[in-house]
């Protein structure tokens, strides 16, 4: 694709596997059943833009700006969100895959993840405050130095942390994870 500014376009079924996407700027933007599977968004911006039953896994996010964008039904898997330009960084997820992604150092403070699978996602010192995992999967996700003050975790599954290595005020959750977060004390809970 060559380098251009888009404004209120839909994509619809349009294939941008493997390409270079470098030097566009897409704002108020629609993406419907595309493939952007191993494309290389390094640079790119994306502004106010929704991506709907969309394949982005292994695509690169060296300093893309991912700015109010919201993810439903996608294929996200593999992502290494922590590469992607942190100003105005903002997403919410509704019914999408996000295994093996990476948040690392990210804020997503108030991001929603709805109905998603979030299996082996590396949180690592994230600002996860306010933020709402509602229904989702989250095995062996991995939440060290996080904040996750006021996060809602209460209809999710699967999840595990160390309440010492995380700041955890009025944290919700289940009272069926507790388990979870004990695991670091090897408890025969009954």
């Amino acid at each position: 694709m060559e380098a251009a500014l888009h404004q209120n376009k839909t994509f619809d079924t349009t294939d941008f596997s493997d390409q270079k996407l470098s030097d566009n700027e897409f704002i108020n933007c629609e993406f419907i059943n595309c493939n952007f599977s191993k494309s290389d968004f390094s640079s790119i911006d994306f502004l106010d833009c929704t991506f709907k039953n969309c394949n982005l896994s292994l695509a690169v996010l060296k300093n893309t700006g991912l700015k109010n964008i919201s993810f439903t039904g996608c294929k996200l898997m593999g992502l290494d969100f922590s590469a992607s330009n942190s100003f105005l960084f903002s997403m919410n997820f509704q019914d999408c895959m996000l295994d093996y992604s990476t948040f690392i150092y990210k804020k997503l403070k108030k991001t929603y993840f709805i109905d998603c699978s979030l299996k082996e996602v590396d949180f690592s010192n994230t600002d996860l405050s306010l933020a709402v995992f509602k229904n989702c999967d989250l095995s062996n996700a991995t939440f060290v130095d996080c904040i996750l003050e006021k996060t809602d975790f209460r209809t999710s599954r699967n999840y595990a942390f160390d309440p010492s290595e995380n700041k955890i005020k009025r944290t919700k959750v289940s009272h069926t994870a507790l388990a979870g977060l004990l695991q670091k004390f090897d408890l025969e809970i009954e």
